[in-house]
């Protein structure tokens, strides 16, 4: 590719086949490499452009490479002045020579941040990090090299997807069958159809993929589907609900998936993917807290008190093999069932991002590094995760979360489950507004019985009326090209400040 030690590829490609020789080939000659963000049916062309052109810039890549189901951006991109190839053309090349052995120290990804949008920024994961991860990884799912199948839909472009997806089996040598994301979005019912023709092991997906493809098995016949060989589907990279899980367990049976298989997870790209796991064989643990300590007192105090005072929160497992993890407050670390930052420190965090203004330490000096979540940990050392500490909604001294006020939401009929996004209202410290889409958008007596069910169901549950509430028709809320909500994103569809309103777009 005429590129050398320390220089850096970016790739817009969604094929794992074509991904996994581009990788080994960018490594066997001490280059990084980047996987851009992928457009989706939601994405504004020419918002994309200007923010992968940013991107492309950050990393300072000498070549982008194009797979086949992005041709058509590869002149736009080289009208940028950028080298662009395809993947066919590398294919057809000759053989290159390669005689570099990277060090621990250099960097194999450069992993763009959800947040990237407008101010890029990417996360530097080194080989040291991504072999780390690999151990963390291979220990926490049990893998077996000779009977393991792994099966993903994930984009390329995330974390879960590049580095359990691709990275690890390819490392291992374990067998992987993998389509594009939008194959999943198009048809949910196509995950399990692979895991039952190639006897799939091993999965994984964000919290709405489960919720989506239950209702997609509810209408399966049972005697097509075979999810007997499904020993592990992870649930990840989002909020997990418990009722979800519990959803997709039920339903699973019918097909003959154990109940055990679902293993929530907690993980981020600057901790290389993977931070806790929960037991294989071990079903899902839930812990039953009370929402006023919750929301007051910054406690999970464990609760038997009606449906409606308590929260249902999903443990993601312990820490994985050379992980610690802490939670603090100002520095201080804190005891068990205290609400905190969710800290980490291990061999397979990252040490630098890299910014528009250079390279910017990503720990602290003693080795700890925030996540910006926040959670807690009980007796038996098992994470729970809250909420992102940058969305939380601070109204009269009570901590709402984003999550709990979107399920609340979510109950009301004709509001899309899994299309609802709860953002506070810049500007307004008393404020919150949620966004929803519908299924009937155009009637006008049907949007004004759901915005006022909204709002009473939102306030019962928080005890705090919505600032805003406005509703969509199917596809306005921005997604990620897995087709996770952007909560960030959604705030450019908020109406000007002004008083209490509800708004229909």
């Amino acid at each position: 590719m005429g590129v050398g030690r320390g220089g850096s590829v970016a790739v817009l490609a969604t094929d794992a086949a074509d991904v996994a020789p581009l990788a080994q080939a960018a490594w066997l000659r001490g280059v990084s490499l980047t996987m851009l963000q992928q457009p989706t049916p939601r994405t504004d062309p020419t918002v994309w452009l200007a923010d992968t052109v940013r991107a492309i810039g950050l990393i300072k890549a000498v070549v982008v490479v194009v797979g086949d189901q992005f041709l058509a951006a590869r002149d736009q991109l080289s009208a940028q002045r950028l080298v662009v190839c395809t993947v066919d053309s590398l294919r057809a090349a000759e053989p290159a020579e390669f005689d570099i052995e990277p060090d621990d120290a250099d960097i194999a990804l450069r992993q763009l941040t959800s947040g990237s949008t407008g101010v890029p920024k990417a996360v530097e994961i080194s080989h040291g990090n991504l072999a780390a991860s690999g151990i963390a990884l291979r220990d926490g799912l049990d893998v077996d090299i000779s009977t393991d199948v792994f099966v993903s839909w994930l984009p390329l472009s995330h974390d879960m997807g590049m580095i359990a997806f691709l990275c690890l089996p390819m490392h291992l040598g374990v067998e992987l069958v993998s389509v594009p994301p939008d194959e999943f979005l198009r048809r949910p019912i196509v995950w399990t159809e692979l895991i039952s023709r190639y006897r799939g092991t091993t999965t994984a997906g964000p919290n709405f993929a489960y919720s989506v493809l239950a209702r997609a098995l509810q209408r399966a016949d049972p005697s097509t589907i075979d999810l007997s060989s499904l020993r592990v589907a992870v649930n990840g990279a989002e909020p997990i609900d418990n009722r979800d899980v519990a959803e997709f367990c039920t339903v699973g049976a019918r097909f003959g998936m154990r109940k055990a298989a679902v293993m929530p997870g907690y993980g981020l790209a600057e901790a290389t993917l993977v931070v806790s796991l929960g037991a294989a064989d071990d079903p899902a643990v839930f812990d039953k807290v009370s929402r006023q300590a919750v929301v007051e007192a910054h406690r999970a105090l464990p609760s038997c008190g009606a449906s409606e005072q308590v929260r249902h929160v999903v443990s993601v497992g312990t820490p994985v093999t050379g992980m610690e993890v802490r939670i603090s407050r100002g520095g201080q670390p804190l005891p068990h069932r205290e609400i905190g930052a969710i800290e980490v420190r291990g061999p397979s965090v990252a040490v630098n991002y890299l910014t528009s203004a250079g390279v910017v330490p990503l720990a602290r000096d003693d080795g700890w590094f925030d996540t910006g979540d926040l959670g807690y940990l009980d007796e038996h050392g098992r994470l729970y995760v809250c909420g992102r500490a940058k969305d939380l909604i601070v109204l009269a001294g009570r901590n709402l979360y984003p999550h709990d006020i979107e399920r609340a939401a979510e109950t009301v009929d004709g509001v899309r489950k899994g299309c609802v996004i709860a953002v506070r209202v810049d500007g307004d410290p008393e404020g919150f507004a949620v966004l929803a889409e519908v299924h009937n958008a155009d009637a006008e007596d049907e949007r004004l019985r759901i915005s006022r069910a909204l709002t009473a169901r939102v306030s019962r549950h928080v005890g705090h009326l919505p600032r805003h509430v406005l509703l969509f028709p199917a596809g306005r809320l921005p997604k990620t090209a897995s087709g996770k909500l952007r909560r960030s994103s959604a705030r450019e569809l908020l109406p000007a400040p002004t008083s209490m309103s509800v708004v229909t777009k």
